[in-house]
């Protein structure tokens, strides 16, 4: 069975303020995972008008939840301590993967949410998580998309005070929120409360006046709005670097190798406006989007480390530098995860989650150290036994490979990224014994 989602999701919230005062009144503590105790505020907007806490339609919509996602093949393995002999193909589970608790409640919320208003118009802003399957699914449904690739044409300014609009995991940014909350939509916040952790990490940076380095892709709609969390303060800015070629760069403009111009020029799409590298990259605190590789966040912010003390000493380097890890707990498990099933020395790593999750994306380059590895958005990847259609963890392009399938004997491991359904990866499962000639009447 997937996790009971009739246990109350409890989050403490930087609550979209529209000014920083706003935000210091209504901050409130944040736990990090569900909890069981008693949400008082269930079904009730807060201060801001904001629906957090679901409507109290946990046990009217888990059967239907189950139905859309449940995979039997996964509990079997999961109940088998992840693994599985069938004829002379093993296979392996990773011992995290798929749904998070972020994703269980965005999920979760977003089909109370249509039960809740069956006969109102109902939009997400953009996708709920980074998984086609998911996404389609919220169409059948009947919410509609305001951005993205499955918008339906539907604009802001066509949206009418009787209509209800979801926040997608990632979150939103303040500018978008605000605008939503004057047009007097009803509002259904679904963010995850690991990227609440994020923003009041980077609202802390720009209140004490250190410029946020964000480890991301600045155009992921988690980073456009964690920056924005950093720009409702006075003199609030950022930097977002992808990975430690862009941190080197900002590391050698720090120790007087590389110009400002050329930080200007590099970065342009990826600071906040008005950004100058001589007044704002004498003070840095080091964040990350929460589904980024944990190791390379963790180098990128000893690299920042080691050029503020090499610019200013090892006695004030605490007067120029900051860092706290905001990489989620579930990213982290399951990149951990991945390794370890690497160390069983698999023939074949499958990867299953949608091309735009940044989560999966490097799953599929950990997996890539330890054996053949493929990510696959579903089944339907899974050409023929002898062909797979996949994308490349650093391409932008999906490609068709030859001889994908091991020979057996052979063991094929199997992960999938924190926005991916059970039923995907089981259907994956079930394709590759079907190809391998192993699948019996029993599954």
């Amino acid at each position: 069975m997937v996790r009971n989602l009739a246990v109350e999701y409890q989050h403490g919230f930087t609550l979209y303020p529209t000014t920083p005062a706003q935000s210091r009144q209504l901050a409130c503590t944040m736990t990090d995972k569900p909890t069981s105790s008693p949400n008082t505020v269930v079904g009730k907007p807060d201060a801001t008008g904001i629906y957090r806490h679901g409507f109290g339609l946990k046990s009217a919509v888990q059967d239907e939840i189950v139905s859309d996602y449940h995979g039997p093949i996964v509990e079997q393995l999961r109940n088998n301590d992840y693994t599985l002999q069938v004829g002379s193909l093993r296979l392996v589970l990773a011992r995290e993967f798929g749904f998070c608790y972020g994703v269980d409640k965005a999920v979760d919320f977003a089909y109370q949410t249509r039960r809740m208003f069956p006969e109102r118009r109902v939009f997400l802003t953009t996708e709920i998580i980074h998984n086609p399957g998911v996404n389609r699914r919220m169409r059948e449904m009947g919410i509609e998309f305001l951005h993205g690739q499955y918008a339906n044409g539907t604009t802001l300014d066509q949206l009418r005070p009787d209509d209800v609009v979801i926040l997608p995991a990632f979150g939103a940014s303040v500018a978008e929120v605000e605008q939503l909350r004057q047009l007097g939509v009803t509002l259904v916040d679904t963010t995850c409360g690991s990227v609440v952790h994020v923003w009041k990490r980077v609202e802390k940076y720009a209140k004490d006046g250190f410029t946020a380095i964000i480890h991301g892709k600045y155009s992921h709609e988690e980073t456009i709005g964690t920056s924005s969390r950093v720009t409702q303060y006075p003199g609030g800015r950022y930097l977002v670097v992808r990975d430690k070629a862009e941190a080197d760069v900002v590391c050698n403009f720090i120790r007087g190798s590389v110009s400002a111009a050329t930080i200007s020029d590099k970065f342009s799409r990826a600071t906040s406006e008005g950004f100058e590298p001589t007044r704002d990259l004498q003070r840095v605190g080091v964040a990350n989007q929460t589904t980024m590789l944990s190791s390379e966040s963790l180098e990128i912010a000893d690299m920042l480390r080691e050029a503020m003390i090499d610019r200013y000493g090892l006695d004030t380097v605490d007067d120029h530098f900051r860092n706290f890890d905001t990489i989620c707990s579930a990213t982290q498990e399951r990149q951990d995860a991945v390794h370890a099933m690497g160390s069983q020395k698999p023939d074949l790593i499958l990867v299953v989650g949608g091309f735009n999750s940044s989560n999966t994306t490097h799953l599929i380059e950990i997996a890539g150290h330890y054996a053949p590895a493929y990510h696959i958005e579903d089944a339907s990847y899974l050409v023929s036994p002898t062909q797979i259609r996949h994308k490349r963890w650093n391409s932008a392009e999906t490609e068709i490979s030859e001889n994908w399938l091991p020979t057996l004997p052979a063991t094929i491991g199997f992960t999938a990224g924190a926005s991916t359904p059970n039923k995907a990866v089981g259907e994956v499962i079930e394709k590759v014994m079907e190809f391998a000639g192993v699948l019996g009447p029993e599954f």
